[in-house]
């Protein structure tokens, strides 16, 4: 146990020592820059250079338009313009779809198959559309108990 705690002395003893860094002018042999460091202060400053160098190269990456040129990422305006072209080709597939409904009633005009009165474009697209008033709905069982205890809390 002795000797971890001399290693750990030891290694203490070298990160806490003082150190001088000397910056000389070759020529002259001038002292131009001098600086008193300890081996911890250097592992922490560049740590922290470390530290801000990533935290800022993501802040360019993630907040602005650099971010388009990394492969994976794809431009806000590209986004836009495909749910655009989205919206446009499922519109464009239901009025296809009406147009066909179309083609195949005139085609059953032409075949004697209906009546020339049940032929109009506003019918099928009319045909074609679910009147919600039309639709019977009926109450599950548990809706029908709800409905007797409202009621009888009315009458209360």
């Amino acid at each position: 146990m002795s000797e971890k705690r001399l290693k750990r002395q030891k290694i203490k003893k070298q990160l806490f020592s003082k150190n001088r860094l000397v910056i000389l002018n070759e020529d002259t042999f001038a002292e131009v820059f001098s600086l008193r460091l300890t081996l911890m202060n250097v592992f922490i400053v560049a740590t922290l250079g470390a530290v801000l160098i990533i935290f800022v190269t993501t802040y360019i990456i993630a907040f602005t338009p650099l971010r388009e040129y990394i492969p994976g990422y794809a431009s806000t305006d590209l986004k836009r313009k495909a749910v655009e072209l989205t919206l446009k080709s499922d519109s464009l597939e239901q009025a296809m779809k009406r147009n066909n409904l179309y083609v195949e009633s005139i085609k059953k005009v032409l075949n004697g198959d209906l009546e020339y009165a049940k032929l109009n474009v506003d019918s099928i697209i009319a045909a074609e559309q679910i009147d919600p008033e039309l639709i019977e709905v009926d109450a599950s069982e548990s809706e029908l108990e709800l409905r007797k205890q409202v009621e009888s809390s009315k009458t209360k």
